[in-house]
């Protein structure tokens, strides 16, 4: 209440009709009310239990099966990708980090915290640059698969070093994490003109390597501040993109896992719904017994040089853009 009065919203309890305390997720909030079962063709034996942000529920779904382990949950994190990025981290003590929103207690898993950062476009700056160019057009599945086949076509004469003098900076939507700086802009560095679909295909390329950077930048942010991240569980659209899955990997030097749920916020949600509904003890033993794995992808040890490379290029971007950005 004293924070609600300083920022002059001390009605906001009663205007909005909140409790006095908050409920943890998966609480038994109690039946449907009458209206309420009306109105959904339930019944009031269906019970409500409390809910979490859908990326939330997404960590829960891959990241709820390390709750036995939560001193080395800080290992893990949860990538929930798709029109933009949403990069879920859990540790046990509360770590406050510069550009990532948090740390928030309890708000995925009991007696745990979450720190989460994000990019603002991902899958959506892939859609832009399909129509942006040329020889793009309509971003649809197919368009996106054609450039990927194409671009592992090219990789089979260039190998990683396909269209290497082509860097991106992705913030064409402001950078969420870790600058938190919304009025960031993207960068586009080594452009001929060339306009055929190949140059698509090489700028599509280096704009994936750019999102898989970004994401390397977060976590190596997160990782100053007492995070040991090695490993990555991927849910959402990305997981369809070929290149993006073998850049997340080879790009920051983590183990990827692509869950066997085929959608982790919806095992997430599921996991909650359990607890409140009392078929488990505990929200805990709700993760543990409904989690289901995933499959592993390690990172190629012979990538590691080329997007050393690349990140140090990406890291030098930044400080060029500031300094522009600085001249009057």
């Amino acid at each position: 209440m004293d924070f609600l009065n300083l920022v002059g919203l001390d009605d906001l309890i009663e205007k909005a009709a909140l409790p006095d305390v908050a409920s943890p997720v998966g609480a038994d909030l109690g039946p449907l009310t009458q209206a309420a079962a009306t109105q959904l063709g339930l019944t009031q034996n269906c019970r409500v239990g409390a809910g979490l942000i859908d990326a939330h529920a997404g960590a829960l779904g891959v990241l709820g099966a390390f709750t036995s382990d939560v001193d080395t949950i800080d290992r893990h994190l949860a990538l929930i990708a798709g029109t933009s990025s949403c990069v879920m981290a859990l540790s046990a003590e509360d770590r406050p980090t510069s550009g990532v929103w948090g740390p928030y207690f309890g708000a995925v898993l009991p007696r745990v915290w979450l720190n989460e950062g994000g990019q603002s476009a991902t899958g959506a700056l892939l859609d832009h640059i399909i129509r942006w160019h040329g020889a793009g057009g309509e971003p649809t599945p197919e368009r996106h698969l054609a450039i990927c086949r194409r671009v592992m076509e090219l990789r089979e004469t260039e190998g990683l070093t396909l269209a290497n003098r082509l860097h991106v900076l992705p913030d064409f939507h402001g950078n969420r994490s870790p600058l938190g700086d919304p009025f960031a802009l993207g960068v586009i560095s080594g452009l001929t003109l060339d306009s055929d679909f190949d140059s698509l295909c090489r700028l599509y390329w280096r704009t994936c390597v750019s999102i898989a950077l970004g994401v390397r930048h977060i976590l190596e942010t997160l990782n100053t501040r007492g995070y040991a991240i090695d490993t990555l569980h991927i849910t959402g659209g990305h997981t369809k993109n070929p290149l993006l899955m073998e850049l997340y990997a080879d790009a920051t030097g983590c183990t990827v896992v692509e869950p066997s749920a085929p959608d982790a916020t919806l095992l997430g949600m599921a996991m909650v719904a359990a607890n409140a509904a009392g078929l488990y003890p505990s929200l805990d033993q709700a993760c543990l017994s409904m989690q289901q794995g995933g499959t592993s992808r390690l990172p190629n040890p012979a990538a590691r040089s080329q997007f050393d490379r690349d990140y140090r290029i990406f890291l030098e971007m930044l400080k060029q853009r500031q300094a522009i950005d600085d001249m009057e």
